[in-house]
């Protein structure tokens, strides 16, 4: 991987995939995050936007959480219960901190999620990119979120606080927009009224030229429902905070494992389960 103090390269059998950028220089209120961007299939073609039109705040690949004990680490409005998206004063950041292991094909990286001053969370990132396939390869994202304060913490989300379906903050990679919604699909459903919302062991994300396939990679992971955009916007999600409020005591830490497979064309179902299993296997 190579870098400069501010991005990093993330290669698969030497060909570049994705730009890492560990300190973006952008405002407040979209919630300052490391980021992955531009990401791109083994052809060369890009899976991933940066701060589009259409949402400001969607930054690539990364983790982005709008509410941790009220602060928002998402970006844009608010959603406040019984008033709406709402421009809060309450944005927080994620800091770079220091890679403990830089590799051509992935790192850890260790992060500060900081609000109002303090330090609420302290995050260890594993990124691994693993060629599967002359036209596919996976990207492999594990983050572990500790909380540092001698307070309980919880994390919410648009849904717990009173908007139905919004259920997104986690893990969240924001795709190319094209001039035909991606189509979404599980091994059991298709579109995204069928598909969001729910857990599945894969979803696919199919594209013009392009598919995305993410899984999550351990049973905890499995168990979060998806967060699924096509028509709005395209993007996917796995949800840390469904139903309800997912509490983080003092010391304790809260892991997730998401492994997308990044493929040129338009895989069938069968194709996206087969290399699901080899991205994900021991």
């Amino acid at each position: 991987m190579t870098s400069s103090n501010d991005t990093a390269v993330l290669r698969v059998a030497g060909r570049p995939v994705g730009r890492y950028v560990t300190r973006p220089e952008l405002p407040a209120r979209l919630s300052p995050r490391p980021y992955l961007h531009p990401v791109t299939t083994l052809a060369g073609t890009a899976v991933t936007e940066l701060t589009p039109a259409d949402h400001a705040h969607h930054l690539g690949v990364g983790v982005a959480v709008p509410d941790v004990e009220g602060f928002n680490f998402w970006g844009g409005r608010t959603y406040v219960r019984d008033q709406g998206p709402t421009e809060l004063d309450n944005h927080g950041a994620q800091r770079h901190v220091a890679f403990q292991l830089r590799d051509p094909d992935g790192f850890v990286e260790e992060l500060r999620w900081v609000a109002a001053g303090g330090e609420l969370l302290r995050e260890r990132r594993t990124v691994a990119a693993t060629e599967l396939t002359d036209q596919a390869w996976a990207l492999d994202l594990t983050f572990s979120l500790t909380n540092v304060t001698k307070d309980p913490l919880s994390i919410g989300s648009p849904a717990t606080n009173g908007r139905p379906g919004a259920a997104y903050g986690g893990f969240f990679w924001r795709a190319r927009k094209e001039s035909s919604p991606p189509e979404a699909l599980t091994a059991g459903a298709e579109g995204e009224e069928r598909v969001h919302g729910r857990p599945a062991d894969w979803l696919a994300l199919r594209g013009g030229t392009w598919t995305l396939v993410f899984a999550g990679a351990t049973e905890r992971t499995r168990r979060d429902p998806w967060f699924v955009r096509t028509e709005e916007y395209p993007g996917v999600g796995s949800s840390l905070a469904y139903g309800e409020r997912l509490p983080v005591p003092p010391g304790e830490t809260v892991v997730r494992r998401v492994v997308t497979v990044v493929a040129d064309g338009r895989l069938d179902r069968d194709a996206a389960a087969a290399l699901v299993r080899k991205a994900v296997s021991p």
